[in-house]
């Protein structure tokens, strides 16, 4: 459960930002050797320390530590999640061998982090586009699939994170992404958002749990997809609050 929110852990919360900044800049800049000589291989070695450190970090600083439960998947797929904070970003991304995002062109235009983002595998979008940048989408997965392999694409079907117990529709891109290239979709339930709120401050320490489920079947059809996916990742999400002690009726009324 999550423990008490003191004024020392808002201390703890500026001094962790402050450290993982620091630490960003070093990893990033001694990790461009690995970028440069091996790719994409390169690229993840270095992602993976780095969010391991900003996992380690927030135990030393925040007292939050991480539970993964499940198998994560090492094959090309879609990983679709729960999103309730950055924290749960960082858990399944670091569960995951070639993790991939789907990120805003200008994101992947910032120094450091954006050069690692690319040669990662994230995928730029353009969202003045609408249905064409889907599509433009869907054709840059094809084409990896065809060649050095995609990795483990994660998506957040909601489009945003939400506090616990809310809930908003499900966008259909992940549905779409699933049609046009035939990926499996791997759902991720989470309680993060018990720990970590959405704005990152006033964290609480405790133990959050992400949870990768068993692969939605490929013979669900298209019309009851997202159907389907809502009520894996809802469902189980709400059981991992439970466990921590959530109560969504007490928070409605709350």
């Amino acid at each position: 459960m999550p423990g008490p929110l003191t004024p020392w852990q808002y201390v703890q919360n500026v001094l962790y930002y402050l450290h993982v900044a620091l630490a960003t800049v070093a990893i990033g800049l001694l990790g461009l050797p690995l970028l440069l000589r091996h790719g994409r291989d390169g690229a993840n070695r270095v992602a993976t320390r780095w969010i391991g450190y900003m996992l380690w970090a927030a135990r030393l600083h925040l007292g939050v530590r991480c539970e993964v439960r499940g198998t994560p998947p090492t094959d090309d797929c879609i990983v679709a999640a729960k999103h309730q904070c950055f924290l749960d970003i960082l858990v399944i991304a670091h569960a995951v061998p070639r993790r991939a995002f789907i990120m805003k062109r200008e994101v992947m235009r910032v120094p450091i982090m954006g050069w690692y983002a690319w040669k990662t595998g994230c995928i730029p979008i353009d969202r003045a586009k609408g249905r064409d940048a889907m599509r433009a989408i869907t054709g840059e997965i094809n084409r990896r699939l065809a060649g050095e392999g995609l990795g483990q694409l994660i998506i957040y079907p909601e489009g945003t994170r939400t506090k616990p117990g809310e809930r908003r529709p499900y966008k259909h891109g992940v549905s779409t992404i699933r049609g046009g290239t035939g990926l499996r979709v791997v759902p991720v339930a989470v309680n993060t958002g018990l720990f970590w709120p959405r704005k990152g401050w006033g964290i609480r320490p405790g133990r959050a749990v992400v949870e990768f489920l068993p692969p939605v079947s490929p013979e669900v059809p298209a019309e009851g997809f997202i159907p389907r996916l809502e009520a894996e990742v809802e469902t189980h999400s709400d059981r991992l609050m439970a466990e921590a002690g959530f109560n969504a009726e007490t928070a409605a009324v709350a």
